[in-house]
């Protein structure tokens, strides 16, 4: 059965080419999501006055993965614990949040964080929003599939590579064939 959920996690490239990779993943595309402003635009978004999270909208096969398991990659490639920040990239369109589209969703996304909380996994407390989705608003095109576009790019070499050898490293196991192999 096909979903869709939408994942906040920072920069959208970065998030973008993280689940892209993983198996039962159908498709992933850049936008914007949790905001006010009916059209918003890259550089709209970018001021943070319209309360937007940069996002992609996951569309995902739950026969071939678990909805458990992409959480486990969010949690593991993103920092889910400092507020409305990744790296260098601040502002509340960089904040953690999960949009559900259903109360299944919802509820395993919130007891995911319980668990984590508990667990002590991380340092401090787990700031993640989980948040039943709204509109969300396809960017523009030059942000879809740009780390595939841009291999070379400092910001891909500096912020997504790291975050991809995470992602084998961690989760080798969910991605696809072709990415187990390294033919990507």
């Amino acid at each position: 059965m096909r979903e869709v959920v939408f994942f906040a996690g920072g920069c959208f490239w970065c998030t973008e080419a993280v689940f892209r990779r993983l198996k039962g993943v159908i498709s992933v595309e850049c936008g914007y999501t949790g905001g006010s402003a009916d059209s918003p635009t890259y550089e709209l978004v970018c001021t943070g006055s319209t309360g937007h999270a940069e996002a992609v909208r996951v569309t995902y096969d739950t026969d071939q993965i678990p909805f458990a398991q992409l959480l486990d990659v969010f949690f593991t490639t993103h920092d889910p614990t400092t507020p409305n920040r990744q790296g260098h990239d601040m502002g509340t369109q960089y904040r953690s949040a999960i949009f559900c589209t259903t109360a299944g969703q919802l509820g395993e996304a919130q007891q995911k964080i319980a668990d984590l909380d508990r667990s002590h996994r991380f340092r401090d407390p787990l700031v993640t929003q989980v948040v039943r989705a709204g509109s969300f608003y396809l960017a523009e095109a030059e942000h879809q599939g740009y780390e595939e576009r841009h291999p070379g790019a400092g910001y891909v070499q500096a912020v997504i590579v790291p975050k991809l050898a995470k992602l084998t490293q961690c989760h080798r196991q969910y991605l696809k064939p072709e990415e187990r192999q390294g033919n990507r």
